[in-house]
């Protein structure tokens, strides 16, 4: 493991020498490493981050359609508790299928969902929304949700997923691929949704992907 935590609870990247600022996600060069650290993967240093009172609450966006397969929808379901668990909020279509899971996945765990949803009907969000934003602006809500997140994860999905990417890519923010989404060159192609959660926390943690 290259990062770790001190004594004061700062973290530290043993391969550059650098501290961690969670108010701006910035990497300050040190001038010694301390001895006494404990060793901790990406997730787990954003977990204990945001339990410590990061500021860093910008919300992770899921991407996916409501007709999606049994592994898609697990695997959805499985990203959001990891997402839950590192402390994370999510932020979403707020609708059926790929979002639905992923909320049920967060919610049951203890997380945050937003739900953006495309018409004025805040009944229309999957029972899983913890806040349901009904926007009344269609399709367009997906350039609105893709550039709120941090960045962003697609299950799957279809021309309304490919929209999201595209929007995404085109705001520069990471776009992480998972369970069979379309392969646009740069996103970043994930096996499994703890791969996808370690991508996630080196984005939130400003570390290289």
């Amino acid at each position: 493991m290259s990062l770790a935590f001190d004594l004061e609870n700062n973290l530290i990247d043993l391969r550059s020498a650098q501290i961690f600022s969670p108010e701006n996600r910035a990497w300050d060069d040190l001038d010694t490493i301390p001895e006494e650290l404990a060793p901790v993967s990406e997730t787990d240093a954003v977990t204990r981050l945001q339990q410590q009172g990061s500021r860093c609450r910008v919300p992770v966006g899921i991407l996916g359609g409501r007709k999606a397969s049994e592994e898609q929808l697990a695997d959805a379901l499985e990203l959001g508790t990891l997402i839950a668990r590192m402390g994370l909020t999510l932020i979403c279509g707020g609708r059926q299928g790929v979002m639905e899971a992923a909320c049920k996945g967060a919610t049951e765990a203890g997380g945050i969902c937003v739900g953006l949803l495309p018409d004025e009907n805040p009944g229309a969000a999957n029972p899983y929304v913890t806040i349901p934003l009904a926007t009344g602006i269609g399709v367009a809500r997906n350039a609105i949700l893709t550039r709120a997140a941090l960045c962003l994860v697609a299950v799957g999905g279809g021309y309304g997923t490919l929209s999201e990417i595209a929007f995404g890519l085109q705001f520069e923010k990471k776009v992480i691929g998972l369970s069979g989404a379309p392969n646009i060159p740069g996103m970043l192609p994930c096996r499994s949704p703890e791969a996808a959660a370690a991508r996630i926390a080196r984005v939130v943690l400003n570390l290289p992907q």
